[in-house]
């Protein structure tokens, strides 16, 4: 993969800069703007190449959460008590396992002040929280459970506290406008407002290093046409991750193969690409969100059991550590056994989400019929609903700690919703930094000049993901490296 097309250009080829700034970087999604923003407030001047015609990047189009804690004045606003300690302490277990304790010290203990520059960048917060399970906010409140923290089995084990902040969307919304595009639209005026300046269709081909190893600009396409942009102080790649990238899916991350979801095909891998190219160091590149395609208004009022007839999650969990147990320990089969009255509820919840509404495929009266009509080990799922049932009638779930407001029995007529398949995501791998992103070449020793965060690096996440990571650290590590580029 490290071909001639990604190798490094010496800068005694480049005859001429088209360009030159302190700080360049490339890509405008969350972590570019966050970049382009740190570096401007530490008086750099600072060009960022976009590859598509304008910012916002996956982040616009995503539902705009940042998952952030440890007291917010948010979480304060909204009655709710949190600490930098059972943040860490959550984060390490859902993140894990080999999450990165600088990184996840540095992000935690400076989650407020993160959230405080938010503000000041203008970026609006509603006091209010939103305590239905989902993917998203559907209304224009600030806050929600966005990883699973009020759930088993974190929740017998660490104080839960909501930690998913969302930019305030205004009310009614328009078309698809949400969050990630209210924040995005923000951070990006914001940007504009500090003289940061923009080239847009730009893409990234080929770092430029100096004698000593030092990555001094990049090569890249305009329109075809090469162009050279000179960094006095440093790079920043904001890339994103390399789920469009058949070759590297392959490599690193073949379950997730042709299931790419809330990502865009921008993310072709080039940011890594390149700074390997250079000896740069990668980590958990096998690591991937897994979103998980139903509603979560209808997971809650039913159970899941896998392709054996059984019961592999608690329903009412964060849906990307369902649509990891489904795809990694399950083989991507689920069903969705959920009765009539239930699933009638499920839809008809003013928090459901229709576009992610999943229709039965088997009704039957009992079952038994239902088991043998999906074609399930004979007695698996009687055996699986009757024992449900038996600690539903008392309110408890003993086996996966469902909260008792969502264990209801299931009676007749009895259905299942097909839900295999039913799973897509993105990787979490990348570039290996510190925490001011500074690229690590493998010796462990930092590639001078060059800088990298979001969804191109290897940021908080080792295996598991909670909703909010990405905007996170990828905002979080994005201005350090800005900060880091502009001031070293």
């Amino acid at each position: 993969m490290n071909d001639s097309g990604v190798r490094p250009v010496p800068d005694a080829q480049i005859i001429d800069w088209t360009h030159r700034a302190d700080v360049v970087v490339a890509g405008f999604g969350i972590a570019g703007v966050c970049a382009a923003i740190g570096a401007a407030e530490s008086g750099a001047d600072v060009l960022v190449l976009e590859r598509t015609g304008g910012g916002g990047g996956a982040a616009a189009l995503s539902g705009g959460i940042v998952y952030l804690g440890g007291g917010t004045r948010i979480q304060k606003a909204c009655g709710f008590d949190d600490t930098v300690q059972d943040m860490k302490a959550f984060l390490t277990e859902a993140l894990g396992p080999g999450v990165d304790e600088a990184k996840l010290d540095a992000y935690c203990e400076g989650s407020v002040a993160h959230f405080d520059w938010l503000e000041s960048c203008g970026v609006r917060y509603k006091e209010g929280f939103w305590p239905q399970p989902g993917w998203e906010c559907p209304e224009d409140d600030s806050l929600m459970y966005s990883g699973g923290e009020n759930a088993a089995p974190f929740v017998s084990r660490i104080p839960a506290a909501p930690r998913g902040h969302l930019a305030q969307v205004p009310m009614p919304r328009v078309g698809d406008r949400g969050a990630g595009f209210e924040l995005m639209t923000t951070l990006l005026a914001r940007a504009a407002e500090l003289g940061v300046r923009v080239e847009t269709d730009v893409r990234m081909q080929r770092l430029v290093t100096d004698p000593t190893g030092r990555v001094v600009g990049l090569v890249a396409t305009k329109f075809g046409e090469e162009i050279a942009v000179g960094a006095g102080k440093g790079v920043v790649l904001a890339t994103g991750s390399f789920a469009y990238n058949d070759e590297m899916m392959l490599a690193y991350a073949p379950r997730l193969y042709k299931r790419p979801a809330a990502t865009v095909e921008e993310h072709d891998g080039r940011g890594i690409l390149v700074a390997q190219a250079l000896g740069a160091g990668l980590a958990h590149m096998d690591a991937c969100e897994v979103a998980f395609f139903c509603d979560p208004q209808l997971l809650v009022r039913g159970i899941l059991v896998n392709g054996r007839g059984q019961r592999y999650v608690p329903e009412d969990t964060y849906p990307g550590r369902i649509g990891q147990k489904t795809l990694f320990e399950n083989d991507n089969e689920a069903f969705l056994i959920i009765d009539e009255k239930a699933y009638e509820e499920g839809i008809a919840a003013p928090t459901s989400s229709p576009q992610l509404e999943r229709r039965p495929r088997w009704v039957c009266e009992s079952v038994a019929e239902l088991e043998a009509e999906m074609g399930l080990p004979e007695g698996s799922l009687t055996t699986t609903v009757a024992e449900y049932n038996r600690h539903a009638a008392a309110g408890t779930d003993p086996v996966f700690g469902t909260k008792p407001e969502w264990v209801v029995p299931i009676g007749t007529p009895v259905a299942a919703v097909d839900l295999r398949g039913s799973t897509g995501g993105f990787t979490l791998g990348g570039l290996a930094t510190t925490v001011d992103a500074q690229v690590l070449h493998v010796d462990g020793t930092p590639i001078p000049g060059l800088y990298a965060a979001g969804r191109c690096t290897s940021g908080l996440s080792a295996f598991g993901y909670c909703s909010g990571i990405s905007l996170g650290d990828g905002s979080f590590f994005g201005r350090r490296a800005g900060v880091h580029a502009a001031t070293s």
